[in-house]
This record gives structure tokens, C-alpha cells and sequence, in this order.
């Protein structure tokens, strides 16, 4: 295998959660990429995101007070806006020398696109690979979302996202796939943009979920840096878009996002029979990556074989590249090459 460089790529966007969850005038406390935060939204809807301690005497933040406007430290009321800047400190007389505006809560770029909130973790967002945008969704958020941890570092976690042959072993059911459905199976696959995509297709024929969709559908998937994976399924005029981005929380656990979007009216109704089946899919995942974890423990040489195994050499080989270029003040150059690969699933 090659060297991944495990540590996250900070000069990145990263899935924070759902907006939906985030109500206006509250906060949620977070650990993203091993940073404590503090994410919040406004009386008028704007999302912010803070690290998640008082410059004072090391409180976390989030213990606090919002009112909407102002985060109010609960050990000494110290107020902070959504930037990050001390705007009041109770403690201080009138004629006590001060400069409050001084002192200052990292703040992070926190953006809400399509229902989803990200936060970047690096220096300048304006240079890093855009938040990943739907096209012909519009801006309102998924139909359905559901995540799950994952007790493994995010490499592990983005591989098994990507991995093309695990599905008849790890997600063997009724409305998925059967054990002896295994055949082999050619996809083109080329360079997109921060990663790869496998170019529109026919889904397998032993992938049942895509029948319940009827008509004959098709489907897109590509992969972009940092880890997220976007399948577009269109059926006539009809999409069914899937948007799975995994966040490392620290070095040894992940959290994996799972935004569905859909332009089927009569999926909706349905919504709460699909739920089920989307938290056991990702919980078959989570299994698998804990029964990993017993191997992985005593650090075994491991190897990556044949095409199926391609996408996860890709994904070091990108990850590599990227900082690369960023150390050496150049642009990133992609070095997917277009191609197809056979495997058997």
C-alpha cells in the first residue's frame, strides 16, 4: 500500500452536520478534525462556528448563553458575537483601562449549502476546492439524512466509501444484494475535478434497491478530496441524488453523512420506510469497520490488488498531490488517468 499520510487535508471543507438540526438562537458543541467547536446560528439564520473555549479561564463555550446575537461564557459572562470578538466583560469597572476588542475566539468558516453545514479548517477558503453543489436540486436541503460514527481514522472510513467489492459481503440482504450474486463487472471511469467519477451507467443487475425506482435508471458516481462521494441516479426526468461526506472527529474516529435528495414525488411518503434501510445499510459499514479494528490494532503490512483495489490507490495518490502542491505553492495537478477496470462484486 502506499503511503496515505493519514492526518486529514485541513485546507479543506468538511461536513459539519445538518442544518435541519441547528435551530435559530441555539448552539451545538462539536469536535471536527480533532478541534473542539462551537457551532451556532443567529436570531436571523446565519451559521458561525467558534473553538469551543474562553480565551478567560479555558470554559468551554458552549455551556453558555445564546440569546441569538451574543455567546455568554458561563463562568464569568464574558460575550462574544458570532466572529469570534469579546464584546463584553462584566467583571471590569468604568474606569479600568480596556481594549476588549482584542481579545478573540478562533473563528472558523462555517457556510450552509443545500441543507448541509461545512466548516473549513485551514487559512484560506477562497483557494480550496468548493463546497460540492447539486446541480438542478436548488438550495433547499435533503429528503432524507441520516449519520453514523465509525471507530476508525478517515482513511479507512473514505476507503470502504469507495471500495467496489464489498457490497456482496458486507451489505448481503434481501433489498440489496445476495451472496452468490458476485460477477464480474467493466466501468469507465475518468478524472473530474479534485478526484474521479464512474462515468453514467446501468447499475448492476444484482444491486436490487435501484428497482424501486422503476423506469431504467442510470447512475453517476463521482469522488472529490477531501472524502465525499455524490452517486446522481436519474430515471427519465427524474433524479435521485446521494451525497456521503466523511469527517474525522479525531485520529481514530470518523462520522459519515448520508444527505439523500430526490425529485420522485411518490418517494416522500415513503420517507419513513427508507429510513430504516439507509441507518442498516451504514450500520453494516460500521460493523465491518469494527471488526477492522481487531486487525488493524497490530499495525499489519497491508496491500492493494488488482482494479478493484484502484479508486483507494487514487485516493492516496490525490491526497498526496494536493498537499504537495499546496506545500510547493503550485497547482494541483490531477493524477487520475482515464480508464476502465474490471472486478468482480
Amino acid at each position: 500500500m502506499e503511503a496515505d499520510g493519514a492526518a486529514p487535508l485541513r485546507e479543506m471543507w468538511y461536513f459539519a452536520m445538518s442544518g435541519a438540526r441547528l435551530r435559530r438562537g441555539r448552539v451545538v458543541a462539536k469536535t471536527l478534525l480533532g478541534e473542539p467547536l462551537v457551532l451556532g446560528r443567529t436570531a436571523d439564520g446565519a451559521v458561525f462556528a467558534l473553538r469551543d473555549i474562553c480565551p478567560h479561564r479555558g470554559i468551554p463555550l458552549h455551556h453558555g448563553r445564546f440569546d441569538g446575537h451574543e455567546l455568554e461564557c458561563c463562568y464569568h459572562g464574558w460575550r462574544f458575537d458570532p466572529a469570534g470578538r469579546c464584546v463584553a466583560i462584566p467583571a471590569l469597572v468604568e474606569d479600568e483601562p480596556r481594549d476588549i476588542g482584542r481579545i478573540r475566539v478562533k473563528s472558523f468558516p462555517a457556510r450552509e449549502v443545500q441543507g448541509n453545514i461545512w466548516v473549513f479548517f485551514g487559512n484560506d477558503p477562497d483557494t480550496a476546492p468548493s463546497i460540492p453543489y447539486l446541480d438542478g436540486i436548488g438550495m433547499r436541503g435533503p429528503d432524507l439524512y441520516e449519520q453514523m460514527r465509525m471507530p476508525c481514522a478517515i482513511d479507512h472510513a473514505v476507503i470502504g466509501l469507495m471500495d467496489p467489492a464489498h457490497g456482496p459481503f458486507v451489505h448481503r440482504a434481501w433489498w440489496w444484494r445476495a451472496g452468490g450474486s458476485i460477477h464480474a463487472k467493466e466501468k469507465e471511469f475518468a478524472a473530474s475535478p479534485w478526484g474521479f467519477t464512474m462515468v453514467r451507467h446501468t447499475p448492476s443487475s444484482n444491486s436490487n434497491a435501484y428497482r424501486i425506482l422503476g423506469g431504467a435508471p442510470e447512475t453517476e458516481i463521482a469522488f472529490r478530496l477531501p472524502s465525499v462521494r455524490i452517486e446522481d441516479v436519474r430515471v427519465g426526468h427524474h433524479r435521485l441524488v446521494n451525497l456521503t461526506a466523511v469527517t474525522p472527529l479525531g485520529a481514530n474516529e470518523t462520522e459519515v453523512h448520508h444527505a439523500i435528495y430526490w425529485t420522485l414525488p411518490w418517494l416522500t411518503p415513503l420517507k419513513p420506510l427508507l429510513r430504516p434501510f439507509a441507518r442498516a445499510f451504514l450500520g453494516q459499514d460500521r460493523a465491518i469497520i469494527v471488526k477492522q479494528q481487531e486487525g488493524l490494532r497490530h499495525e499489519p503490512t497491508l496491500s492493494l490488488v488488482g482494479d478493484a483495489d484502484q479508486p483507494a490507490r487514487w485516493y492516496h495518490r490525490l491526497k498526496l498531490e494536493y498537499a504537495r502542491a499546496l506545500a510547493e505553492g503550485r497547482p494541483f495537478v490531477n493524477p487520475v488517468k482515464d480508464r476502465v477496470l474490471r472486478w468482480r462484486s
